[in-house]
């Protein structure tokens, strides 16, 4: 309790009068504060697919919206030699750190087996042409070292996994 007071003081001396805090503050508060409303207009109004799901047993309703799953299977062209496979996975990864970074992909990852769909990326975009496009920028994929296969996937929207 002694500590959690000269923190919260030094917190709020620190915080008042910095005009620039103030409003990432204020935006961050605006951003998390969007009526559902809004948030289906913006959607709407980028082209994305959503439709309302109320649930039978809470009566909740929930904002459903279009993903796009891309399965990364095994292509033709798997002959690298390790060199070649070692950097084709770092062109790889960040091909899909910048998918995330641009806000097009909220999710990827391997299978734990070796079997041969490799992985997957869900991507949020307002059209399978869009995703695909995306996907097969892939430099795994320009090689045929991968393959993709894109299915729409309906997903609640912000909830996350647990």
């Amino acid at each position: 309790m002694k500590m959690i007071l000269p923190l919260f003081f030094l917190t709020i001396f620190f915080s008042c009068g910095n005009p620039k805090l103030d409003r990432e503050m204020n935006d961050a508060v605006k951003a998390k504060t969007k009526t559902t409303a809004e948030i289906k207009k913006e959607l709407e109004d980028k082209g994305y697919e959503i439709f309302d799901y109320v649930d039978d047993k809470t009566k909740d309703t929930v904002l459903m919206q279009q993903y796009y799953i891309a399965f990364l299977k095994s292509g033709p062209n798997r002959s690298q030699s390790k060199e070649d496979a070692d950097s084709l996975q770092s062109l790889h990864l960040a091909h899909l750190g910048r998918m995330y970074e641009l806000g097009y992909a909220d999710i990827s990852g391997p299978f734990g087996d070796d079997g041969e769909i490799r992985g997957i990326t869900i991507y949020n975009t307002p059209t399978l042409e869009m995703a695909d496009s995306l996907a097969n920028m892939d430099p795994m994929v320009k090689t045929g070292r991968l393959i993709i296969e894109i299915h729409p996937w309906w997903a609640a929207k912000g909830f996350p996994l647990r």
